[in-house]
């Protein structure tokens, strides 16, 4: 039996990450993926894998047991260019990568997910050594996925169709 239920933690390792930010100047390393991991798991209905070999973090059991891996990017000053997504993990075992998109106090305001064969020709598509590695820009990855929850709206009805039953 645990002592503090998993919100509660979560809650405050958002307070814990903003705050090192602003006194340290810098993000706390490793922090925003296990937030985004928590929040795409409980914001899109899917299940955390438990933790062992694969390039996937959640399985989403209303399709088909799909295999996510799931990335974040805390945005922290929207007028800077060039914010990069986290390298994918291209050789491995997955169906599509949701991006969790966070504001400064770590908190999520959009989710994006883009499907592995969108990805794949993507990098085969482009010269850029970069993408041959799985690593590609917010912007990149806003335009191959789609939008598929908003802090205003919640489910995106057209993405996660099969919740609308």
């Amino acid at each position: 039996m645990t002592l503090y239920a998993a919100d509660k933690l979560i809650a405050q390792a958002r307070v814990l990450a903003a705050e090192y930010r602003r006194t340290m100047g810098k993000p706390l390393p490793g922090i925003s993926n296990e937030i985004a991991e928590y929040d795409a798991v409980k914001l899109l209905n899917l299940e955390a894998r438990t933790q062992g070999e694969g390039g996937y973090d959640a399985i989403d059991p209303a399709r088909g047991d799909k295999h996510i891996q799931i990335k974040s990017r805390t945005i922290f000053d929207e007028s800077k260019s060039g914010q990069r997504v986290g390298q994918l993990k291209l050789d491995k075992d997955w169906d599509s990568v949701v991006l969790v998109l966070m504001d400064e106090e770590y908190e999520p305001y959009e989710i994006y997910e883009a499907e592995r064969d969108d990805i794949l020709e993507y990098v085969d598509k482009s010269s850029s050594s970069r993408a041959k590695r799985g690593a590609m820009s917010v912007a990149r990855f806003k335009i191959i996925g789609r939008l598929a929850w908003t802090r205003e709206s919640g489910l995106e009805s057209e993405v996660w169709d099969n919740l609308a039953d």
